[in-house]
């Protein structure tokens, strides 16, 4: 089964229409993420409190500092969109933080598949050996970047190249 490469464009949309429903569409994106990095960087704050978190490792520690702060990033960027909104409402700047959101929405969505590679490294690691732990790691660090990234970039382009 084929991926449609065709962008669809409503022409019946004023360009005032399209700024409001574009930045509803990524408002709720990120709500959905927010959930995600929020219930991730929950755990990550309560996890030095837990009995064993002493036998972890140095490796571990760097993990883990990596995670929290990753996810601390995450968190910043997919609540900033939300913030922003609400104190830049009826300013006529919607455009503007349509264009910030989606760039802040990207950086943490970068942040995330690192808080997430660094955390599933470190659980394993915990559980395992550092080898399964970096390979298991590695394989999430690439799933985020090929599904997160390089996969919509590389539609992108194709579009791109067959409009030109």
């Amino acid at each position: 089964m084929s991926e449609v490469l065709e962008p669809l464009e409503n022409t019946d949309e004023s360009r005032k229409e399209r700024v409001d429903r574009e930045l509803g569409e990524l408002l709720q994106g990120l709500r959905v993420a927010a959930t995600g990095v929020q219930v991730l960087f929950a755990f990550l704050l309560t996890l030095p409190f837990s009995s064993g978190f002493g036998k972890i490792d140095m490796t571990g520690n760097w993990l883990f500092y990596l995670a929290v702060v990753s996810a601390a990033v995450a968190s910043i960027c997919t609540i900033a969109p939300a913030t922003q909104h609400r104190i830049l409402f009826r300013s006529g700047l919607k455009e503007l933080l349509l264009h910030r959101a989606n760039r802040l929405g990207v950086a943490g969505g970068l942040a995330l598949a690192v808080s997430m590679t660094c955390s599933t490294a470190l659980v394993l690691d915990a559980l395992t050996s550092p080898a399964p732990a970096a390979l298991v790691g590695a394989g999430v660090a690439l799933l985020c970047a090929w599904l997160w990234f390089v996969q919509p970039l590389l539609s992108l382009r194709l579009v791109k190249n067959e409009n030109d």
